[in-house]
């Protein structure tokens, strides 16, 4: 069985699933051993709906009448990325974005290459499942935190079980269109989704480099000799 440095070491963000169901007991569990999960308080703010079929299928086609009028259907309930976001985190956003353009072998001058790529994650990159993570509005950083949390042991565990995901944030951007399609409670703030399948150990964009910062950029030491 993999070991924890194992999944943490070939996890990565899959963007290219094979065509094969996921078994539900299998999900579930994930899920159930995702329960430890920790959280301030114990407050366990996470919530999520998991999807496949005929549901999926649906919010799928419901998004797609959006593509067509690009950022003027964008409606998310938070800023995906920071505003004023710059220096070392706007560079590397930015490179990722080009190592994957540069694996999928489109420039950057084809734009319209880069928009039928971007609107692959509206069908969760092909993977079988897609959870919708949500939450009350009233939660705050500490508690997104703890979410986060729920979802790196949920990626890990997944990959345990032979599975891949990605954590797709871009689906905030049609909130108001999953209303549409799946119940969120109202007093509930819509996060990510994420994409659950069998990785595409072929596919090119499973595989390109992703670098990571040297430690010594976001740790420092003290007290030690």
């Amino acid at each position: 069985m993999m070991n924890v440095t194992e999944a943490v070491q070939t996890r990565r963000s899959v963007r290219a699933f094979l065509d094969q169901p996921v078994e539900r007991e299998v999900l579930a569990a994930i899920l159930e051993k995702a329960r430890r999960s920790p959280s301030g308080g114990n407050t366990q703010p996470w919530h999520g709906i998991v999807l496949t079929g005929e549901p999926l299928q649906s919010l799928f086609a419901r998004v797609a009448l959006e593509l067509p009028r690009g950022r003027d259907a964008f409606a998310p309930e938070y800023n995906v990325y920071p505003p004023e976001l710059d220096g070392a985190y706007e560079v590397r956003r930015r490179g990722v974005g080009e190592a994957m353009y540069g694996a999928l072998d489109i420039p950057k001058d084809n734009k319209t290459g880069r928009l039928m790529w971007f609107a692959r994650n509206f069908q969760a990159f092909g993977a079988p499942v897609l959870m919708l993570v949500h939450t009350p509005k009233y939660m705050g950083p500490p508690q997104w935190s703890d979410i986060g949390m729920w979802l790196q042991t949920i990626g890990l565990l997944c990959r345990e079980a032979g599975l891949d995901t990605c954590y797709q944030e871009a689906w905030a951007v049609y909130a108001p269109q999953i209303r549409e399609v799946v119940d969120i409670p109202e007093d509930h703030i819509f996060f990510c989704g994420v994409a659950i399948g069998y990785r595409d150990p072929q596919a090119p964009v499973n595989a390109f480099p992703v670098a990571r910062a040297p430690l010594d950029e976001s740790v420092r030491w003290g007290g030690w000799s």
